[in-house]
């Protein structure tokens, strides 16, 4: 049997490094002439057919990329699909839309579900392959440290991992940070418009509601996207001219078992006239508690979310919420990790991504 050549037989033949070997296969333009046909002349010859392990150890790349995550509800797991993403980059910060809702999609996705899709997606797009750590029950971020190092860059969900950490694991590769804003650190970012999106929702919710008994469930103290849409809550609440201590806060989890907790205690300490939740779960949550009391939504009481998750479409009443380009979320991340690769001394980025009010029956009142 003909033994395979290898990329160093192609240097050999072609009196070049294993470098030069690699940059023509990769990026044929930036090899002078000369070189690359020599280098090609070899190719052909020898009938090479390029390996990722052997471009990765010429560029002393893994052709990995690291997503981390600090872990998952166990209960709220949920198979991947594959979901066609839109281009926003001309997109204003939000847009509404009649229960826009796609009627053909899986009802269980959720949000880290998309977003793990679209950075696969992209991932594979870009000849990468993806690893998933889950740091589950993990206080010292051991596996985000072991994914470190076998990866080419990693993303990281925004306060997954804390401040020191990341400062050194960012000393050896490209970290991309999902959904959270930049704080003045070096890193890439991905983000959303939740301030301006839950203003706005807000805003809508306020026109209809009695504003002396409103109240919001807000997500984890540590969730930038959490003190974002509080942000934008509490804006909307000011500009109306209502005090912030007339309304009645609680804090959820960003789980469904939290938003009906939360919402049995609103009915013990009697009922607000609309709940304006900081996302889906925890919403579909409180609906199911306020049904279960006899409360009628919309007639009785309005309950908004935030994510665009489709089992809020299929809810009893419908779900008024706010849809995250979730699967672009990942594709972005992963887009940010390849350009850092090519061009890793490029200013730090941020992609700020839109997102689109969906008007249901929960938040509009009858007649």
């Amino acid at each position: 049997m003909t033994k395979r050549a290898t990329v160093y037989d192609v240097a050999d033949r072609a009196a070049v490094s294993i470098a030069t070997v690699s940059r023509v296969l990769r990026s044929p333009d930036a090899v002078r002439p000369a070189t690359r046909e020599r280098v090609m002349d070899a190719v052909s010859e020898l009938g090479y057919v390029p390996s990722g392990s052997a471009r990765g150890l010429a560029e002393r790349r893994t052709g990995v990329l690291g997503l981390y995550f600090p872990g998952f509800d166990a209960s709220e797991d949920a198979p991947l699909l594959d979901v066609l993403a839109e281009e926003h980059a001309s997109m204003p910060p939000f847009t509404m839309a009649r229960d826009a809702a796609d009627p053909e999609a899986h009802p269980t996705l959720l949000f880290l579900d998309e977003v793990l899709r679209g950075a696969e997606l992209e991932a594979w797009k870009q000849g990468f392959v993806l690893m998933i750590g889950v740091g589950r029950d993990d206080p010292s971020r051991s596996t985000v440290r072991d994914m470190a190092g076998r990866v080419d860059g990693l993303i990281v969900l925004a306060q997954s991992v804390p401040d020191d950490v990341l400062a050194r694991l960012a000393q050896r590769i490209p970290v991309v940070v999902l959904s959270g804003p930049s704080r003045g650190d070096d890193y890439d970012h991905v983000t959303v418009s939740n301030t301006e999106a839950m203003a706005e929702l807000t805003r809508l919710v306020l026109a209809q509601a009695d504003h002396t008994r409103i109240a919001f469930l807000a997500g984890p103290a540590d969730s930038p996207d959490g003190a974002q849409r509080w942000d934008g809550f509490a804006t909307a609440v000011g500009d109306a001219g209502i005090a912030l201590d007339d309304v009645t806060v609680l804090r959820g989890d960003f789980t469904r078992a939290s938003g009906r907790e939360a919402a049995e205690s609103l009915i013990a300490a009697g009922p607000p006239s609309a709940l304006v939740a900081a996302n889906d779960q925890m919403a579909l949550g409180a609906l199911d508690a306020f049904r279960s009391a006899g409360l009628r939504v919309p007639e009785d009481v309005l309950i908004t979310g935030f994510d665009g998750l489709e089992a809020a479409a299929l809810s009893t009443p419908p779900l008024t919420t706010v849809r995250q380009p979730m699967i672009d979320l990942g594709r972005a991340a992963v887009q940010l990790l390849g350009r850092r690769l090519e061009r890793p001394d490029a200013e730090p980025a941020t992609v700020r991504l839109p997102l689109q009010i969906l008007l249901r029956e929960s938040s509009q009142r009858p007649g």
